[in-house]
């Protein structure tokens, strides 16, 4: 019997696959990385009898980046990485995706890839098919192995289609992706590489971890700009305008509009007010009435779902398309990433339409709809992508949380307002005459509201009664004076409004578009504010001013949209994958080169906006150089500055950072800082000049002194270690020494933190282990009036889980239950041990040193 290998995208979405094509017949079992489950049925496959095996990646198997040799900021100019080596690496290592893979594509016949139906899913095929097929069984060379299913909703009908109707793997649409993702790399991180470098080596206050460039990102920031540069440069100008309110024969009051609207010149302003204001009655000149139409919605596409989602539901486009994406998976919605507006021909709108009676918000208009007449929808773009975004199966308000409900409910409005009539009403206009001017009144009046019941939000608003006048009627003029008004400014750009500029300027795809506005918050370039507006921070508005004074198409947007359409070529087999790459990098290496030549024109704009390095911060510790204190510069990137050796040392970046009471590194006289970070309150102690240059060989930057190979140092786990961690399986259990009253021990790897001996007067570590568990044992001196120990004792030594006096002092939240270290009760024995034993765990060696070794090793 053949056996088929399914790939699906997630595994969830590997779960509803193999339930539906199985029809629930299946058997399951967790997978070599334990992230993915392997659904297991047998069936048949064209004709003949064979076993299936469902499983799925979590995202992209492969990433691309540089060779670890061009991993080093310091030592690799950043127009090197134009043509550095690049290599695919595994996305998450962890997962051990590719590991897996191969086991499970072992002994297999035929692979079907059940990949998302974009181009990002194109290209994960050719990952896993780089994966399997050197460890599938070999056939004969005119017989097709691999199929690709194309499906665009997680039902029944749409998954068994598909799997009758497979082929293969395109392969121009991936090659796309890889082009993209090879731009990006290169251009970003050189761009970004030097900005950071130079900026962060300068300015103490730029309040961000990167100073990064983006071919998508910077024209994304550009657009905020340009509205916050209309804004700031804007001059209110006053205009007038003449008001008249008047008084119907039926004793009603209301406004009329001036058919001039505003004149910008007072004293012309002041003519037309003497024409008019002897004038004690208006007259109706004309009535007109026309019946009107608001026409139904077309087609739901992601574009207009985030623009929606942030205006109208006040949700991020990224937190937006998160929960689209789960909706998805869940076979509640078709597939979320779609630029197509209109619904294919053989699409059944009828059976979508009626698996939606049952809804308590919408049910009874949907049986309106299937009783009298479904209307045909709209016609629209389509792109041959994906049908629109629609529901695909009921939903119940219970069935989800907030948020999702309420994007879910909306798409399902939407999808049952493309199929209802168009909202009609009357519009009148009733024009006036006074003396020589002439003035109106204009009102809406719902006739049938259409599909703005089911919208309500897009419904005709109620306003004003219309007056019932006729031609030739008089009113009484009420009031009439001159109002001086100013014009205003433009408001600043809400998310909805430059997902719209994006789109039209072809600034990323329906699917990035969340990424780069999510990256420009996070980076802080622009804050989000009320009303989900995005207002620029002083190093965006730099950023972009300083681009457009080197090179304006750094920060335009028709360089991205030319790159964009290029890319689109690639997918359709039109241009050359190695043509159109080496052209587009030569393009971006010159203007990298005129970049860095013109630098000083940017940094010009940064020397007035931001504080010099060696101005900003406080003092905090001493410099192991100079013996000088070096400050502490709190905003991102959080690190310590010399201004005497002109040196910075970059410091964790969460959590915060305190001197460690005047302690000095024993390798190079730098006084220790200590960081506290989580809600556990872990206190790590770091030499800043370690931290940057690490002292041993088996090191990597950004170890603090709980991590150093050191195997004297009092603050290195070669003196304070108590024993392996098993939460993590990688880290040592550390004893802080400095931590009193409240003393803690903790994963040098993982959070946890165990609290221990609160209010104990001295704690250290002793030189003997514990007979039971390995652990060293510890000894702590107790004050005399809170000593738990017998008579007049207040010195003790013994292991801290093994025990009976020291173990209801330890307090310990994390992993209970699956350190050998919380198994309670085995007895241990007062006082110290039989000699210096090592810690047993992980059967690694007895002796101390030998175990440290090995677990540094």
């Amino acid at each position: 019997m053949k056996t088929v290998l399914m790939v699906a995208e997630k595994p969830s979405l590997a779960q509803s696959i193999a339930k539906l094509l199985s029809n629930g017949k299946m058997t399951t079992r967790k997978g070599l990385n334990g992230a993915c489950s392997v659904h297991e049925y047998n069936g048949t496959f064209q004709g003949t009898t064979v076993k299936f095996k469902v499983t799925s990646v979590c995202g992209h198997v492969m990433a691309l980046d540089f060779h670890h040799k061009y991993n080093n900021w310091d030592a690799v100019n950043p127009v090197e990485l134009f043509q550095a080596e690049t290599l695919k690496k595994e996305a998450n290592p962890k997962l051990n995706m590719v590991k897996f893979l191969q086991q499970e594509a072992k002994g297999v016949d035929i692979v079907v890839l059940w990949l998302d139906c974009d181009k990002e899913g194109e290209n994960i095929c050719f990952e896993v098919l780089d994966c399997v097929e050197p460890v599938m069984n070999t056939t004969r060379s005119n017989q097709q192995t691999v199929f690709r299913a194309k499906f665009s909703a997680i039902t029944e009908s749409d998954i068994k289609l598909a799997m009758n109707t497979l082929i293969e793997p395109d392969e121009n649409q991936a090659r796309s992706v890889d082009a993209r993702q090879e731009l990006d790399l290169r251009i970003g991180c050189a761009f970004t590489r030097f900005q950071t470098k130079y900026f962060q080596g300068k300015y103490g206050d730029l309040d961000s971890s990167l100073i990064s460039y983006g071919p998508c990102q910077t024209p994304t920031l550009g657009f905020c700009v340009q509205r916050h540069d209309a804004i700031t440069s804007f001059k209110p100008e006053p205009f007038w305008v003449l008001q008249l309110k008047v008084e119907s024969s039926l004793g009603r009051t209301f406004a009329l509009d001036w058919e001039r609207v505003r004149v910008f010149d007072k004293e012309v302003a002041t003519v037309y007010y003497s024409k008019v204001q002897e004038v004690q009655e208006v007259i109706v000149e004309s009535i007109s009435k026309k019946e009107k139409a608001k026409q139904r919605p077309q087609a739901l596409h992601t574009v207009e779902m985030l623009r929606v989602g942030s205006s109208a539901l006040g949700m991020g486009p990224q937190h937006t398309m998160q929960i689209a994406e789960s909706l998805y998976t869940q076979g509640y919605i078709s597939y979320p990433r779609t630029e197509t507006t209109q619904y294919p021909e053989k699409f059944d709108l009828r059976g979508t339409l009626q698996q939606l009676q049952g809804g308590a918000a919408w049910g009874a208009t949907v049986r309106e709809l299937l009783h009298t007449a479904m209307n045909k929808p709209r016609k629209g773009h389509d792109v041959g992508d994906h049908p629109p975004i629609t529901p695909m199966r009921l939903a119940r308000e219970g069935e989800l949380s907030g948020d999702a409900w309420r994007l879910y409910d909306y798409i399902t409005r939407h999808f049952i307002a493309t199929l209802s009539p168009d909202c009609k009403y009357l519009q009148t206009t009733i024009s006036f005459t006074a003396g020589e001017e002439s003035f109106s009144f204009s009102g809406k009046t719902p006739i049938d509201p259409g599909f703005t019941s089911i919208m309500p939000w897009a419904a005709i608003p109620v306003e004003e009664t219309i007056p019932p006048l006729e031609k030739g009627a008089t009113c009484k003029v009420s009031e009439l004076k001159v109002a001086e008004r100013q014009t205003s400014p433009p408001d600043y750009l809400t998310e909805s409004e430059l997902i719209t500029l994006m789109e039209k300027h072809g600034i990323g795809t329906d699917a990035s578009i969340p990424v780069h506005i999510n990256n420009i918050t996070q980076r802080n370039y622009v804050q989000l504010h009320s009303g989900r507006r995005l207002v620029p921070t002083s190093l965006g508005i730099v950023l972009v001013h300083g681009y457009q004074k080197i090179d304006q198409e750094l920060v335009l947007p028709t360089m991205r949209s030319s790159v964009e359409g290029t890319l689109n070529l690639i997918a359709v087999g039109k241009a050359n994958f190695d043509a159109v790459l080496s052209h587009t990098i030569d393009i971006f290496c010159r203007k990298y080169l005129y970049f860095e030549k013109c630098i000083t024109n940017m940094d010009e704009l940064f020397e007035v906006s931001f504080t010099k390095l060696a101005d900003t911060g406080k003092a905090l510790s001493r410099c192991g150089k100079c013996v000088r204190y070096m400050k502490l510069v709190s905003a991102k990137p959080i690190r310590l500055h010399c201004s005497h050796c002109d040196e910075t040392y970059s410091l964790p970046q969460n959590g915060t950072i305190k001197l460690y009471k005047e302690l000095k590194c024993p390798l190079d006289d730098f006084e220790l800082v200590v960081c506290s970070t989580g809600s556990q309150g872990k206190t790590t102690p770091i030499c800043p000049y370690c931290y940057n240059n690490p002292p041993f060989p088996s090191m990597k930057k950004g170890m603090g002194c709980p991590e150093c190979r050191h195997p004297s140092c009092k603050f290195s786990p070669a003196t304070l270690s108590v024993c392996p961690c098993l939460t993590c399986e990688e880290g040592m259990v550390v004893m802080d020494t400095m931590s009193g009253p409240k003393w803690k021990m903790a994963c040098n790897k993982c959070n946890m933190v165990l609290h221990v001996f609160e209010d104990a007067f001295k704690v250290s570590l002793s030189e003997d282990g514990c007979d039971e568990c390995g652990a060293s044992l510890i000894d702590v001196t107790f004050h005399r009036n809170k000593s738990p120990l017998p008579g007049d004792k207040t010195e003790h030594t013994g292991c801290a889980f093994c025990d009976p006096v020291l173990v209801p002092m330890v307090k310990f939240d994390m992993a209970k239950g699956r350190h050998p270290m919380f198994r309670r009760g085995r007895g241990g024995k007062r006082g110290r041990g039989r000699g210096r034993r090592g810690r047993r765990g992980r059967g690694k060696p007895k002796d101390k040193m030998a175990q440290l070794d090995a677990f540094f090793l």
